[in-house]
């Protein structure tokens, strides 16, 4: 890691890899290429990779490593928003989520912030791994979300002080 925004710790290939394995197609949650190019060409959006022992991968080292998870954020003055978080199936319950979080907060603490938020749909399982990261409910949006299907579903804001 190299300074307190962590540069280049990502990469577009590898982080589509993963969103393509992690996020279930039926609550279209996962990205396209553009939506992540477009989005980290922004100097206020980091992503973090690490591989399956939770250890930051830096592509610009030129080491190839298989990554088993990311994180992708927004910085504001004094918060930092959590956008995605997207673990390997076959990584999961293994500490890589957590280790990703607590990689962010360190990574957003150094960049001046003092609150994380992320906001999810209401049954996304992610919650356990939120709450127990320290992350709380702080707000609710009413049938934030609509579906394929026509179906709405509320969104949950969480909140986490680092």
């Amino acid at each position: 890691m190299s300074g307190p925004a962590y540069p280049a710790l990502h990469s577009v290939d590898q982080i589509m890899e993963i969103m393509h394995t992690a996020f279930d197609p039926a609550w279209g949650e996962a990205w396209n290429r553009r939506q992540l190019e477009d989005s980290l060409a922004m100097p206020n959006t980091f992503a973090l990779l690490v591989d399956a022992n939770g250890e930051l991968i830096n592509v610009d080292a030129g080491i190839s490593q298989n990554a088993a998870g990311f994180v992708l954020s927004r910085n504001a003055p004094g918060e930092e928003e959590l956008l995605l978080i997207a673990v390997r199936p076959e990584f999961r319950r293994k500490g890589v989520g957590e280790t990703l979080i607590r990689l962010l907060a360190l990574a957003a603490r150094a960049r001046g912030v003092d609150r994380i938020f992320l906001e999810m749909r209401e049954n996304n399982p992610a919650s356990s791994l939120y709450r127990m990261v320290g992350f709380e409910p702080i707000g609710r949006r009413k049938d934030y979300y609509l579906f394929a299907d026509g179906t709405r579903m509320d969104a949950i804001t969480f909140g986490l002080s680092i």
